[in-house]
């Protein structure tokens, strides 16, 4: 597939974040988003992550489509990947506040292996040009970002009263402490994924 115009570019970035949005329509890598959204900063860093990865991945990928065989192309997406996340490690670890990287833990060296990164490298990076790919690699990014970042804010606001941080309720009693446990993050994915089944069916989609 090929897009030469602007408006392709904008579809491919409008698949990504709307249309094929990785959390709440594809429901991919659900693991860090379970496990780093207990809190608004968490999730945007481990979003924001991912998405340059995925970016500098699939420039790479789409790049040397053509010179890398077919019979170990999937070992070779995993070298270029896993050291595009080492680079990432040592930025987080030298620039990132330490309770952000303490937060993050193990999630980050597993950006090698999210599914959503691997999707987009062998069905479009593998076979579409550089531009084209580092667009659809942006809009995944971001919409995997958002769905982090949203189920991240409803979490620590419900969960602690505060948002980015900011203390917004005071009152310990109004806090929702299961909200930032575990259960939390199913009860608000399915949420979220219910309010919107609920508006596309009012909308007869």
């Amino acid at each position: 597939m090929k897009y030469l115009s602007i408006q392709g570019y904008a579809q491919l970035l409008k698949n990504g974040i709307v249309n094929e949005n990785p959390v709440f329509i594809q429901l991919l890598a659900l693991c860090p988003l379970f496990a780093v959204t207990t809190s608004a900063v968490n999730a945007i860093t481990m979003g924001l992550s991912t998405t340059a990865v995925m970016i500098c991945g699939s420039v790479v990928i789409s790049i040397l489509r053509k010179i890398i065989p077919g019979e170990i192309r999937i070992a070779v997406f995993v070298i270029i990947i896993a050291g595009f996340v080492t680079v990432l490690q040592f930025v987080l670890e030298a620039y990132a506040p330490p309770s952000i990287n303490e937060a993050l833990g193990i999630f980050i060296p597993l950006i090698v292996v999210n599914c959503i990164l691997f999707a987009r490298v062998e069905s479009f990076a593998s076979k579409n040009k550089v531009f084209a790919s580092a667009v659809d690699a942006l809009g995944m990014g971001l919409g995997f970002s958002l769905g982090l970042l949203t189920v991240g804010i409803i979490r620590e606001f419900l969960g602690s009263g505060s948002i980015f941080g900011f203390e917004l309720l005071k009152d310990s009693s109004s806090h929702v402490l299961i909200m930032i446990m575990a259960p939390g993050a199913f009860f608000t994915l399915g949420g979220i994924i219910m309010v919107r089944k609920y508006f596309m069916a009012k909308r007869g989609k």
